[in-house]
């Protein structure tokens, strides 16, 4: 299946809304937590170098700069409000610049730590992007990354289902605003494509509980991460969306709170030559 992604539209939102990324975040900044530590476990001294792809608000950057203090850091991203927050937090010592993950503006060979979170999921050329990091790591460096896979938000999607089943094309308004995400299958062709003959790639499971589902709604839309695909609205929008929010508290709802699950994957590869051989 064919997943497009609109750039224009997803850095122009990720920009209004980096004021209140860290507000909100929280499942982003457990994951950022789970990728230091398979960082840690993987890397036997201090890079020289390494490149944050997607850095945000600069927190992952902010974890690795405590770790390894000598490192030489540099952080991409999209959105320019982004960068702006990076460098409130991280100063001038780090290297920041805005481009796109799929034309890394840095030298081949020129990075010991590749690492990203909760960015991969955005790209709509997933060969290019790991093209891109294999060119420019260096040999025997590490790639670490952690993004939302297929069964993210997968209590919303059965919900949305649902409602195509009963209202038909009507009930298709919030199923279309949804992202897509991509399976760990997708991703790992990609790979073996770009040369990482030797990654590792696993997912585990984070839940968010909301009191409900327009909470949700709300909690995605204030880190920039809400429907970026065109349709919806018009007549009847509030009552399918009240409709679903009903089935959705009907099927899931325990403890006066609905779950929202995100499926996190997680990678480490080398290039080739030095492979990751397991989980640590």
């Amino acid at each position: 299946m064919e997943i497009v992604r609109d750039t224009h539209s997803v850095s122009g939102a990720f920009n209004r809304h980096a004021p209140q990324y860290d507000r909100h975040a929280s499942v982003q900044k457990r994951v950022i937590g789970r990728l230091v530590e398979l960082v840690q476990s993987h890397l036997s001294a201090a890079p020289a170098s390494v490149l944050d792809i997607g850095c945000g608000t600069g927190l992952l950057l902010d974890s690795l700069r405590r770790l390894y203090p000598e490192s030489r850091l540099s952080g991409l991203d999209l959105a320019y409000s982004m960068l702006c927050r990076s460098r409130e937090r991280l100063g001038p010592g780090v290297t920041l610049v805005q481009a796109d993950a799929g034309l890394l503006p840095f030298r081949r060979g020129s990075t010991d730590l590749l690492v990203s979170t909760s960015t991969l999921q955005w790209l709509a050329d997933l060969d290019g992007f790991f093209q891109e990091c294999h060119r420019v790591m260096s040999s025997d460096s590490l790639l670490c990354i952690a993004f939302f896979g297929g069964n993210t938000l997968r209590e919303l999607r059965e919900c949305c289902r649902y409602m195509v089943e009963r209202f038909g094309e009507r009930g298709n308004v919030l199923l279309n605003r949804l992202h897509t995400f991509r399976e760990m299958a997708e991703v790992r062709q990609s790979l073996e494509r770009a040369g990482f003959d030797g990654a590792l790639l696993t997912s585990e499971i984070e839940i968010e509980y909301h009191a409900d589902m327009f909470e949700l709604l709300r909690s995605i839309k204030n880190i920039g991460a809400g429907a970026h695909r065109h349709g919806g609205g018009g007549l009847g929008w509030r009552r399918i969306l009240d409709e679903t929010s009903r089935v959705y508290q009907e099927r899931f709802q325990s403890g006066g709170a609905i779950p929202a699950t995100y499926e996190v994957f997680y990678l480490v590869a080398r290039k080739p030559g030095s492979q990751v051989t397991e989980w640590q």
